[in-house]
């Protein structure tokens, strides 16, 4: 059963830390970024989305492509940041969600507890390994060195040994060390791209920032200019700050809400880990 336990951890260990996984994150920005450029040049840019067929004219009356393209240079990067939030929140969302293993978690934790409490560890196992994923992960290692806690308490009863209290706590605490680590192993790969979201938080708001102070700067600009202020550009300089302040706050706000949702269910799933521990640490100490 040990060997089984440490060649599947050794798997799990180097499926982690595979290549593909390591530069995960660095390829969907560089993707992101060619996407963003491409969709604003492509798209946005096209020629049929403004008048006489020319970019450098208005947008059509409503095409909203058009509107768009006219935030300025700062779009590409601002639509970059967008797709990467939806990129990394698709891959957070399998991720957690093959994570949260098959059924309810609920219903699992509710098993191990008749289970150990019928004395049955092997079933306990099983049901861990139909569970799958990270809570399963934990609780199975939590398992483990539970079963072997209770070999080495049958065997000095079987010696007429009765264990005295510090020896008593040494397994239990070995019980919460297993515990604690499995968790410690599982955390990184539940938490891992989070910090991108999280920034992406904070840095789509600055980005959209600096479409909007270069926009105004334009708009200013066409005010400065003598004689008569040129309407266009003055209408174009406020219309690329309102564009880069509405994509960047709009991106934010989807950001944020999806941070949130993400380390409420890792949250989620480390309550029911501990719950789960606290199960075995108690069932040991009322029959131990």
């Amino acid at each position: 059963m040990e060997n089984e336990l440490n060649t599947s951890s050794e798997s799990v260990r180097v499926k982690s830390s595979s290549p593909l996984r390591g530069y995960f994150a660095g390829l969907v920005m560089i993707i992101c970024l060619v996407a963003g450029f491409a969709l604003f040049y492509g798209v946005f840019g096209a020629a049929d989305n403004f008048e006489g067929n020319n970019p450098n004219n208005h947008p059509k009356p409503g095409n909203y492509l058009g509107i768009i393209y006219k935030g300025g240079i700062i779009i590409p990067f601002a639509i970059a940041m967008v797709l990467l939030m939806f990129a990394i929140s698709i891959e957070r969302l399998i991720t957690i969600g093959r994570a949260s293993g098959k059924g309810s978690m609920d219903v699992f934790v509710q098993r191990i507890s008749i289970h150990l409490e019928n004395e049955d560890i092997q079933a306990a196992l099983d049901e861990c390994d139909a569970q799958r994923g990270s809570v399963g992960n934990v609780v199975r290692e939590a398992i483990r060195k539970y079963g072997e806690m209770v070999e080495e308490a049958k065997k000095d009863k079987a010696q007429g040994i009765t264990p005295d209290q510090s020896t008593k706590e040494h397994r239990v605490a070995s019980i919460q060390k297993a515990l604690e680590e499995a968790t410690a192993l599982e955390l990184p790969m539940l938490e891992r791209h989070l910090i991108i979201i999280a920034t992406i938080v904070s840095l789509a708001t600055l980005v959209g920032l600096i479409g909007t102070v270069i926009g105004m700067i334009k708009a200013f600009s066409a005010l400065a200019t003598s004689g008569a202020p040129d309407a266009v550009a003055l209408a174009n300089g406020i219309a690329e700050a309102l564009i880069n302040t509405a994509i960047g706050i709009t991106n934010s706000a989807f950001a944020t809400v999806f941070y949130n949702y993400f380390t409420s269910r890792i949250d989620a799933m480390v309550f029911r880990m501990d719950e789960a521990g606290y199960s075995i640490v108690q069932s040991y100490n009322e029959k131990y």
